[in-house]
């Protein structure tokens, strides 16, 4: 749930710096069917019914669904922020990869947020002693917080990288209904 903290941060950041949200629909974004559905294969692992039931197809298909969603936000790199995005991503692939398909997780911040390990397959698991143990998920939101979870540099990373894209793409939006014909057309107040 980190990505629905870093849109909502880009949305006021973008309004802050004086951006319009319809900047982010007019977002050309190629191959957004494949983020879309990368997201969703990752949504539906992770829930009970299908998490309880995969079996060691769940490693397979998390790594998978990562790898394809960085494909497709690279294909995106030309937007402002989705560099940093992309680089977030390969973060957090590489300790899933390296940790068999399992993204491991402090057990210090998996009590904060009063958990102890998944018992069935979950994006975050209580590893022993992990690989690449700076990129897996050592941090956890704040309890209090809606649908807080532990989090990895990677997702911090991500984090910047959504709300960069998003707020320049709303001032980009503001920018350009500045500076249109229409904007120059507007009758001017005569000076008393």
């Amino acid at each position: 749930m980190f990505i629905l903290y870093s849109v909502l941060i880009g949305l006021i950041v973008g309004v802050a710096l004086g951006g319009r949200i319809s900047g982010v629909a007019n977002l050309d974004l190629r191959w957004s069917w494949l983020i879309v559905a990368g997201l969703a294969i990752q949504v539906a692992l992770f829930s009970g019914p299908v998490s309880e039931r995969i079996g060691d197809l769940g490693p397979w298909l998390y790594v998978t669904s990562t790898a394809a969603v960085i494909g497709a936000v690279l294909a995106n790199r030309s937007i402002t922020g989705m560099p940093i995005v992309a680089l977030g991503a390969c973060m957090n692939l590489a300790a899933i990869a390296a940790n068999g398909g399992y993204m491991p997780a402090d057990p210090g911040a998996m009590a904060a947020l009063g958990r102890l390990g998944p018992a069935v397959y979950s994006n975050s698991a209580i590893v022993a002693d992990p690989a690449l143990r700076s990129l897996t998920d050592l941090f956890a939101l704040p309890s209090w917080l809606p649908f807080a979870n532990v989090f990895s540099l990677g997702d911090v990373v991500i984090g910047v990288g959504i709300v960069v894209t998003i707020a320049a793409s709303m001032r980009r939006s503001a920018v350009r209904a500045d500076n249109s014909p229409e904007g120059a057309r507007l009758p001017s107040t005569p000076e008393p």
